[in-house]
């Protein structure tokens, strides 16, 4: 895949830490820059939780492993230096501030922009994988005492102090009417881009260096399932659209109030108050109970689409120019990526085609849904002409119809479209989700297929992970690995593991019962799933409650029989896997050391693919410092 070329030529030369490092410096010497004022204190711990990040990045800088070939190495690091980023201009802003800048209104600002950064810092170091880079227990150590700094960090700032700069942030109710919102069209004063804003113009430099375009994915590369009727979908194409802002005044009342941003999916919660979807459903995801801008209690967690909302939004995208997420112009369409398609077909017959979806005949609906997902399968130029004919939302309607033949027309037509990365963002807007989710559950074995090949296509989108997650998805994708066709469970696989790639969703499938699953897939090698399974697993490992429930289900026993008679790449994961769980828990390096493991591992670091001899040379240096700390125990 093209995308991720320049991503592993950098990574191949180890300079993908001198970004970051130099950001760590910089934020560093920004923080002893004798700071006054009522963020002295801030400016100070921020500066000094930084510094101890610079020991994390040497050590990747001067490791030598197969980095170059996990997507998620370069993520990581992507992510963490958009913080610094973030951090490094929130100092320099402080060190500017003028007499009159002590204001309460200004205080409530930067400690709301001090919350932003520290969220964004915590949430970089959580992913960072420390066995990819073998970092040492010492720095682990260190990293682990920043997060938990951090984490107070975000407590001490999520106080009602931020919710009185969020409700300055809009000075009317986001939910307020079509009346209210009109006048706001004619505003003219100047929109103030936060520190928080992670598509920050400072944040070009730090991208191109790190080899990663502007607003692309950091989903893993995949291909739709095997067996479903789509062809290839590059996750390495832009993700997002690239909007014109600058040169209009976005209305208050169409920012997020917590990303500040325009908002294309605006969702109201219980108390009334109107957010984008993603950002309030990520909140969730941390634990809150609770409204951000008016700290009140959620009833409920309901999420209910702001319909009047999102076509104000819509309007005003439109009078000033602002990018819709689909729109051909003379022939062309403008992609995700903000390159140009030209597009060719007879608009005005499928434009037949999608009126007949709404007929009142079920023969003549379901006929006119199969010649769509007959259209939808042949070339990317029906996809984008059947989409701009407004055929999405009547799809979607027709997920739920009763006809079983209609319903699997309906999910496999939107599975194909979604191949055209415009129109994940329409089928998402157009409210799928729940209806996809709902076949999952009750459809025919066949929609069932394709409701979780689509729901792994709408997932390489970061954002969808949230939503699709939040959605009851996990649930029913568990259920089909179980219980489903080999080709069901071969497709709920991929979508689970995708899926997974987002921390909060970890914890869903754990509750699941992916793990008993899993196990069941490693221990019948007539399923075909070993490969999924481990790989699914190597995700999940090095979450907490994950690892209880692997341990916990007795998976060490056949992960170490994997490493005697499994195929190489099997062995490769096996190791991982047993290193993410082992390492620092004296129990489970007992274990290994009690059922045999020494031997095959050793096997295993002799002659093993290269990651394998990493991974297994680590465990076994872990087994050797156990077991010299056992006799030391035994004499005191």
């Amino acid at each position: 895949m093209a995308g991720g070329d320049t991503t592993n030529s950098v990574l191949a030369g180890n300079d993908f830490t001198a970004a970051p490092l130099r950001l760590v410096n910089d934020v560093v010497r920004i923080s002893k820059a004798g700071f006054s004022g009522p963020f002295k204190k801030d400016c100070t711990d921020l500066g000094r939780r930084v510094a101890l990040l610079a020991h994390l990045l040497e050590e990747i800088k001067d490791f030598r492993g197969d980095v170059g070939c996990s997507s998620s190495s370069s993520s990581c690091l992507y992510d963490l230096s958009l913080a610094l980023q973030a951090a490094k201009k929130l100092l320099l802003a402080v060190n500017i501030l003028d007499s009159d800048s002590s204001s309460e209104e200004a205080t409530q600002k930067f400690a709301f922009q001090f919350h932003c950064v520290t969220l964004k810092l915590e949430k970089a170091l959580s992913n960072v994988r420390y066995d990819q880079f073998d970092i040492s227990e010492e720095v682990q150590e260190q990293v682990e005492l920043v997060r938990l700094q951090l984490r107070r960090a975000i407590s001490k700032y999520g106080e009602p102090l931020i919710s009185n700069i969020l409700s300055r942030a809009s000075s009317q109710a986001m939910d307020a009417d079509i009346d209210q919102l009109r006048p706001t069209y004619g505003a003219t004063e100047t929109a103030e881009k936060p520190v928080c804003d992670m598509e920050s113009n400072g944040s070009d430099q730090v991208i191109q260096e790190l080899g990663r375009p502007k607003n692309s994915s950091t989903s893993s590369a995949a291909a739709v399932p095997k067996g479903s009727e789509t062809e290839h979908i590059d996750s390495n194409k832009s993700t997002e659209e690239n909007k014109k802002l600058d040169s209009s005044v976005i209305p208050d009342d169409f920012k997020c109030p917590i990303s500040l941003e325009l908002m294309r999916d605006p969702v109201i919660v219980a108390t009334g108050q109107t957010y984008e979807r993603s950002y309030i459903q990520r909140w969730i995801d941390c634990g809150n109970t609770t409204c951000p801008k008016t700290q009140q209690k959620l009833e409920n967690l309901k999420l209910t689409p702001n319909y009047a909302l999102r076509s104000l939004i819509s309007q005003w995208c439109t009078k000033h120019n602002i990018e819709q997420p689909t729109a051909i112009t003379n022939g062309r369409i403008k992609k995700s990526d903000g390159s140009f398609r030209d597009v060719s077909g007879d608009i005005a017959a499928i434009e037949a085609i999608v009126q007949k979806l709404s007929s009142r005949s079920v023969e003549e609906r379901r006929a006119a849904v199969a010649e769509i997902r007959s259209l939808s399968k042949r070339s990317t130029d029906n996809r984008i002409l059947i989409a701009e004919a407004g055929a999405i939302p009547i799809l979607v309607n027709l997920l739920t119809c009763e006809d079983n033949q209609t319903q699997e027309h309906a999910v496999t037509s939107i599975l194909n479209l979604s191949i055209f990365d415009n129109n994940k963002g329409l089928i998402m807007l157009a409210g799928a989700v729940p209806s996809i989710v709902q076949i999952l559950r009750s459809g025919s074995m066949e929609a069932r297929e394709n409701a979780a090949a689509t729901i792994f296509s709408l997932s390489l989108v970061d954002e969808n992970k949230i939503i699709i997650g939040a959605s009851g998805a996990i649930t029913a994708l568990v259920e089909l690995l179980e219980h489903g066709s080999p080709r069901g469970r071969k497709d709920a696989a991929t979508a689970l593991f995708n899926l997974c790639i987002y921390q909060g969703n970890k914890g869903r499938a754990v509750r699941a019962g992916i793990i008993a699953s899993l196990l069941k897939m490693l221990t019948d090698a007539s399923s075909g799933m070993i490969d999924e399974a481990l790989t699914i697993l190597s995700v999940l490992a090095g979450h907490h409650d994950a690892k209880v429930a692997i341990v916990k289900a007795s998976t060490i026993p056949v992960l170490i029989d994997l490493l005697r008679t499994g195929l190489p790449r099997n062995k490769e994961n096996a190791a991982a896997i047993l290193l993410c769980l082992c390492k620092r828990d004296p129990d489970n390096l007992a274990c290994l050391s009690r059922l045999g493991a020494v031997i095959p591992l050793s096997e295993l670091a002799r002659n093993g693919t290269e990651r394998a001899k990493r991974k297994a040379t680590s465990l076994l240096e872990h087994l050797r410092k156990s077991q010299q700390q056992v006799p030391q125990q035994q004499h005191h």
